[in-house]
């Protein structure tokens, strides 16, 4: 954890309520205000709209009974609060069942511009807009879904390769040009900014098989996006029998890294989902 800096899931009260200080409260203000400047023009469309529809609060870190409560105007998907680690089976099943997990933490002020477990910020500024969407909502518990079905880790390791390159790092070629709605994109000011205007990073045309094979880091700026061309598209990947999909990426064998070996030190991350890493 970059330096060295502990963080602790924080417990909600009888009410579901926690309690954050003023100074957390303020990161959640800056953060948001930072983000809110860079992501017109950057972010898609229809996460600028989705904000509006959710209602984040800018000034403080909403509780996630709040956003949930926005949600069920829409999708009826749920937010809720975990621990910083939970099982992977335990994820599938929260996310199957429409239950979005979310970390309770916010990041420190030392670690403002990256963080590589993902805080609250990442977790409801940069997913809870888009589970208004029925396609995103559809993907998403899909996702959960298939990972259930999994039969070991390695077949749970290359599903997470569909929700790091679509929920987490996705992107979407528009006619104004290149925009995110990735979350761990639209949460990172220097991501985002990287992932839709710099000429360095690879950006190819979304093939399910092709993604399934693609490994990633989680340490670097991605090297390599993946974009759609509508979200219509995700809604068709969640009617595909996305085991089979694994199983059939797995004969196949990982394409070649699209990026360099990690120092030695680093320690791959198991998989992309915020309530694991």
């Amino acid at each position: 954890m970059g330096k060295g800096i502990v963080y602790a899931a924080k417990t909600p009260d009888a009410t579901g309520r926690v309690a954050y200080s003023v100074e957390e409260n303020a990161v959640w203000r800056d953060l948001y205000t930072r983000q809110m400047t860079i992501l017109p023009g950057r972010a898609c469309p229809l996460f600028l709209e989705s904000l509006e529809t959710v209602g984040l609060p800018p000034t403080r870190i909403p509780q996630c009974f709040e956003v949930t409560a926005a949600l069920a105007r829409t999708t009826g998907v749920g937010i809720v609060p975990v621990p910083a680690l939970i099982p992977n089976r335990t994820f599938f099943e929260l996310l199957a069942s429409g239950r979005f997990p979310c970390a309770t933490f916010i990041r420190a002020r030392e670690e403002f511009d990256y963080l590589q477990e993902p805080d609250v910020f990442h977790e409801v500024f940069g997913h809870a807009p888009l589970l208004s969407d029925p396609r995103f909502a559809a993907f998403t518990r899909a996702y959960g879904a298939a990972g259930l079905r999994c039969r070991d880790r390695e077949e749970e390791d290359v599903l997470a390769r569909l929700y790091w390159f679509t929920i987490e790092f996705g992107l979407l070629r528009t006619p104004e040009g290149w925009r995110t709605y990735g979350a761990g994109i639209l949460s990172s000011v220097g991501e985002t900014v990287y992932a839709v205007e710099s000429p360095e990073p690879r950006r190819e045309r979304f093939d399910l098989l092709t993604v399934l094979r693609t490994p990633y880091r989680i340490d670097i700026y991605q090297p390599l996006y993946y974009y759609l061309e509508s979200f219509d598209e995700l809604f068709a990947i969640a009617g595909e029998d996305l085991v089979a999909w694994v199983r059939r990426a797995r004969r196949e064998g990982d394409l070649p890294p699209a990026y360099p070996p990690p120092p030695p030190l680093s320690a791959p991350r198991p998989l992309p989902v915020e309530s694991l890493s």
